[in-house]
């Protein structure tokens, strides 16, 4: 039982990952896309040193796992904080700072992870059980935590003996495993930590990595350097990296064609196909675990995390106004206009084609402008009905966000786009002070990390205030199996409420587009969305 627990459980997040991993399927007479993630350096012979420029086309929030919810957070943490596990480019959990995959007891309820032993922090603190448990008792306990709910329902947390941890849970967990190769498996030295409570981590953060953190200079850049306390410093070869906040796609363009930049991330579909064919650059591009969105604020008042509280407006008071607005989506046509073939519609959380993919958990809210104009009528609002939606100021999140103005006006909507910087973005999100807002999720290994933190009563990032005992029951019962086929089953129940309530619109999926020099290799990029530099190197111009 203990083994097959495991193996289920690891076999159905990896089943999503492949799945992801698949070319995506566009309209006949289209283009398709083939995935290519990046190769390790191996034993290809490269250049020791140098300076690695990456341009990041957003900034990052805090360089703070326990507090973090932005992806090119997740970037810079990549390079300098190790998790105790991970995902391949296969989409496999594999070990990082555990040396093996947990092992589960009889009843579900006893997690225990065999950790590294005889390895450093940046600081020189050793690393062992003791300081897996500090990190881990933060990311669950801490009142800005955004990994919580990510955790599940944990009794307590406990060290065997410096080389194991012990996860104690109320109620069996599954997603446990893929919850830790992200950032609730990022282990912080508990030197630092005890540094002024925790509270100033992110100005300093110091963890297990290829690199350690240098210094910051706001909406400027990130530097991070060798560290050579590195357990597996052998096969670091750059010295410094510098993540270079570049917002404008344009920009990032037309730095890696003049070289001024080696990497650049989330490549605008107006600009991929061109730069695939520049012989000096390589193009890597894989599917998404992610989904792009709208938010729809129902009970965010006081902030993410705090109880609820009813506003005011038919949108936020009347699901039928919701559902009309889905109804005024036209997700295939955005997609195929705005996005030249290269992204996909996305009509839940869960991923096509995946394990855990039903028909019921993968359909598609229809498209019915006619019917939206109905269900206005009956919930007996003002056509046009106005909303107000915040989004990122990129350019291809403008052209988006006003393709859809057109596009919901036929279905009796007025929408105002007020453009706001990411980082902004991220802040309006948590404290609640937006009626729609566009933003999307990089997604993860399982799909409890996909639905369960932002749409469960009380979760920590709930952003939308959104409450039903309905869901928070299909998700407890989908999380407390290990089942793959039962725990499709009652994710495809969770999307057909959440199709019945909207609190949240899913609209596009994401192909991950990054590009970078031919003079760097070892750059390589996965379904989770992470761009990983820890291992990169500048190429053997003598080869």
């Amino acid at each position: 039982m203990l083994a097959r627990f495991t193996r289920m459980l690891v076999l159905g997040v990896t089943a999503v990952a492949l799945a992801s991993c698949a070319p995506v399927q566009h309209p006949a007479g289209t283009a398709t896309h083939t995935d290519h993630y990046g190769t390790p350096v191996g034993t290809q012979p490269v250049r020791e040193g140098g300076e690695l420029v990456m341009g990041l086309s957003a900034e990052p929030d805090k360089l703070d796992p326990t507090t973090s919810s932005s992806l090119y957070t997740r970037y810079v943490m990549n390079s300098i904080c190790e998790k105790l596990y991970d995902n391949d480019a296969a989409g496999n959990l594999v070990p990082q700072l555990a040396t093996a995959l947990p092992a589960v007891s009889e009843d579900g309820l006893t997690v225990t992870i065999p950790v590294r032993t005889g390895i450093k922090f940046a600081d020189g603190t050793p690393f062992d059980a003791a300081a897996v448990q500090t990190s881990l008792q933060r990311h669950l306990t801490m009142k800005t935590s955004q990994r919580t709910s990510e955790m599940g329902p944990i009794a307590g947390i406990e060290t065997a003996d410096p080389s194991q941890v012990v996860i104690r849970y109320k109620k069996p967990f599954a997603p446990i495993t893929a919850a830790l190769a992200d950032r609730a498996g990022m282990i912080m030295s508990p030197a630092e930590l005890a540094k002024g409570e925790g509270k100033n981590f992110a100005d300093n953060p110091v963890c297990v990595g290829p690199f350690k953190f240098v210094k910051r200079i706001p909406q400027t850049s990130i530097i991070v350097e060798r560290d050579p306390l590195y357990y597996d410093a052998k096969n670091v070869h750059l010295d410094k990296i510098t993540y270079r906040i570049m917002i404008d796609a344009n920009i990032r363009a037309a730095n890696l064609r003049s070289g001024d930049i080696q990497v650049a991330d989330t490549i605008s579909p107006q600009d991929v196909d061109a730069l695939a064919k520049d012989p000096d650059l390589r193009l890597l591009e894989t599917g998404s675990l992610g989904y792009q969105g709208i938010y729809l604020n129902i009970g965010n008042v006081d902030g993410v995390g705090k109880p609820a509280k009813p506003i005011d407006t038919p949108l936020a008071k009347d699901a039928r106004v919701r559902q009309a607005f889905s109804l005024s989506i036209h997700r295939q046509a955005l997609v195929d206009t705005v996005f030249n073939n290269w992204f996909e519609p996305a009509c839940s959380a869960i991923v096509p084609k995946s394990t855990f993919a039903t028909p019921a958990g993968t359909a598609c809210p229809a498209y019915d402008p006619q019917r939206s104009r109905q269900l206005l009528a009956e919930a007996g609002v003002q056509l046009p009905y106005p909303i107000t939606l915040q989004v990122s100021n990129t350019q291809d999140e403008l052209r988006y966000a006003q393709a859809l103005q057109a596009n919901v006006a036929e279905g009796g909507f007025d929408l105002k786009i007020v453009p706001t910087e990411y980082s902004t973005l991220l802040d309006v999100q948590k404290r609640g002070t937006y009626e729609a807002l566009l933003l999307g999720w990089s997604g993860r290994l399982d799909p409890d990390a996909n639905i369960t933190r932002f749409l469960t009563t009380g979760s920590g990032a709930n952003y939308g205030g959104f409450s039903s005992p309905a869901l928070d029951d299909v998700l407890a019962r989908a999380a407390r199996t290990s089942d793959i086929a039962q725990r499709a089953e009652l994710y495809g129940q969770a999307t057909q409420i959440i199709q019945q309530e909207n609190p949240y619109l899913y609209t596009y999926r994401k192909r991950l587009l990054t590009v970078h020099s031919t003079q760097v290799t070892g750059i390589e990029g996965y379904a989770d969305g992470v761009v990983r530099l820890g291992k990169a190197a500048f190429t053997d111009p003598k080869n």
